[in-house]
């Protein structure tokens, strides 16, 4: 009885650290994708959670044992999958905000109607916007976005013992900034081209009035489309440069707060 006794003193425990894993596979960047089946998300949150576990259990007992029951464990399991959720919706933010400064462009370009659902986010997307995105997301795995994620959920556990979490006004004011700071990345993003777009306009306003037999809606549109994927083409380095930094400080601030650091 007391071998049974000791696997079932494992389990709770085991539990959390699977559903804190699990967290990030509702919302993180490529683990979260709705392209990826629930079950498979399920199996890998599963296979990380328990190939985890001994290397983390010194750490998870080191507190009390949570009971065996759903009353005691159902607030931590939430708790357990908010930091999860966290991570993975800190780490998006840098992507969202490309596809935001992507969907600017598409709409100052007269894009805005060129819409198509993607089953990559179960949502209709932009053309200039998904394109973005994906260069984003290239490179957020090129730099191992992916594997600096799960390292922060595996180090959180030295940080934040299983059942301790608490929501409190610095993950507000963190959240609050990353959303700050992805407001100013989408507009860095987009304004090669809002700004290429707005001389534009000036140049056709001019020209409506000094050679008015012009059409210029029939003339200015292809022009804005041509000049602004133009534009696209020769910022890439230096949107690349922006968003590369970007998710760099987006993963270094997760890290920080995993650790306890203060912005």
């Amino acid at each position: 009885m007391s071998q049974y006794q000791a696997i079932l003193n494992h389990i709770p425990p085991a539990m959390l650290v699977i559903f804190r894993i699990g967290g990030l596979m509702i919302y993180g960047p490529v683990f979260g994708a709705p392209v990826i089946p629930a079950r498979v998300k399920v199996f890998l949150a599963l296979l990380v959670g328990l190939a985890a576990y001994p290397l983390l259990s010194a750490e998870c007992l080191a507190g009390p044992a949570p009971a065996l029951d759903l009353w005691s464990l159902a607030p931590l399991v939430a708790m357990e999958l908010l930091i999860g959720l966290l991570v993975g919706y800190a780490a998006s933010i840098p992507l969202v905000a490309v596809q935001t400064g992507g969907l600017l462009m598409g709409q100052q370009m007269g894009l805005g109607f060129a819409r198509f659902y993607n089953p990559g986010i179960d949502d209709e997307a932009d053309i200039v916007g998904q394109m973005l995105f994906f260069m984003a997301l290239a490179g957020f795995l090129l730099i191992g976005g992916h594997e600096a994620m799960m390292a922060a959920i595996l180090r959180s556990f030295q940080y934040i013992p299983l059942g301790g979490f608490a929501v409190d006004a610095d993950i507000l004011s963190l959240l609050a900034g990353m959303l700050l700071a992805a407001f100013e990345l989408a507009l860095r993003v987009a304004a090669p081209v809002l700004a290429l777009v707005f001389l534009e306009s000036l140049a056709m306003g001019y020209m409506a009035k000094t050679v008015p037999q012009l059409n210029i809606l029939s003339l200015g549109f292809p022009i804005r489309i041509l000049a602004g994927f133009a534009m696209i083409l020769l910022a890439l380095v230096v949107m690349n440069d922006v968003v590369m930094d970007g998710i760099d400080a987006v993963l270094n601030e997760i890290f920080l707060w995993v650790e306890g650091g203060q912005r």
